[in-house]
């Protein structure tokens, strides 16, 4: 005859609706997951969110706060600019385009100002009359600037190099600007006023352009 074995009992209280091997509840173990599900979709969407802001904010677009008031009445102190550098890698920049620029004497420093004169391009001030010519332009293009208010009367004449371009704020009695510290390369060439966010009463998309003032770019 086998031994008897005996009756091994658990005397646990058993809890309803509790996991007998890990002692939890079935609703913890869920709420459980549906954190660590959410965590993950945080992580997932942050990373995705990265992947793309990143090169287009090294790439393509760049905030800009307006300093100073070398623009005005154009752009004013203190005003909020999204700049598209992709004009860096792809297209030119165009006669009457307002850039973004880093100072040729300290690159660290970033001016705004407006584009004058091209590469190869010859510019004379005289009187505070900018005109333009070059080796295929003999006559004097003579600049309509409509969208500057405060003009000095100054006289001066730069020809550019094949890689310079001349600025000028469009506020031309209180800005420092190419007639000062001379044209500047295209490697400092930092991209275009692309839209004006704030403040919200001024907002506009190409801020300046010469289509603003109804002209076209010569």
């Amino acid at each position: 005859m086998s031994p008897i074995s005996p009756q091994i009992t658990d005397l646990r209280e058993k809890v309803p609706g509790e996991n007998p091997s890990t002692g939890s509840h079935p609703e913890e173990e869920k709420e459980e997951a549906s954190w660590w599900s959410v965590v993950w979709e945080t992580i997932k969407y942050a990373i995705i969110a990265a992947v793309i802001i990143i090169p287009i904010r090294t790439f393509v677009a760049q905030p800009f706060i307006v300093s100073g008031n070398s623009m005005f009445p154009t752009y004013h102190n203190g005003e909020y600019l999204i700049v598209n550098e992709l004009i860096k890698y792809v297209g030119d920049y165009e006669r009457g385009d307002v850039v973004i620029l880093r100072y040729p004497n300290d690159p660290s420093k970033y001016f705004i100002k407006r584009v004058i004169g091209l590469p190869g391009e010859t510019v004379t001030i005289r009187d505070g009359v900018v005109s333009i010519t070059s080796p295929v332009r003999t006559t004097p293009l003579v600049l309509d600037e409509p969208y500057v208010k405060n003009k000095k009367i100054d006289s001066s004449s730069r020809t550019l190099d094949d890689d310079e371009y001349f600025v000028m704020g469009d506020n031309r009695a209180q800005s420092s600007d190419s007639r000062v510290w001379g044209p500047v390369p295209r490697r400092l060439m930092n991209g275009e006023a692309l839209l004006r966010l704030f403040p919200p009463s001024a907002i506009a998309l190409h801020p300046g352009s010469l289509d603003s003032f109804g002209i076209t770019s010569e």
